[in-house]
């Protein structure tokens, strides 16, 4: 059981980070820029359970693991992500 958290806690931190560095290639002026690493944690969280079930399964190799979360951030953040309408300008 304890050769799952490290792992785990990798591809959760990673995926924040991707999701992250998706943020910053957004333009400015978007609400809710905490959203971006919230959703990269969480599909580090899936990329890391899909990866467990192909490496008991199949015998995926460890390799994949990263791509996976890579993946699994581009499409919660991309296609299917949120709308984001930008931010209103206070009038003066």
């Amino acid at each position: 059981m304890q050769d799952i958290w490290l792992p785990l806690l990798l591809a959760a931190s990673f995926g924040a980070f991707t999701g992250s560095l998706f943020r910053l290639t957004r333009r400015p002026g978007y609400q809710r820029p905490f959203l971006f690493p919230v959703l990269g944690l969480l599909g580090g969280i899936a990329a890391f359970m899909i990866h467990y079930v192909l490496a008991s399964v199949t015998g995926a190799p460890a390799w994949l693991l990263p791509v996976l979360v890579v993946l699994q951030v581009w499409l919660w953040l991309g296609p299917l992500g949120p709308k984001l309408r930008p931010a209103k300008q206070p009038e003066p």
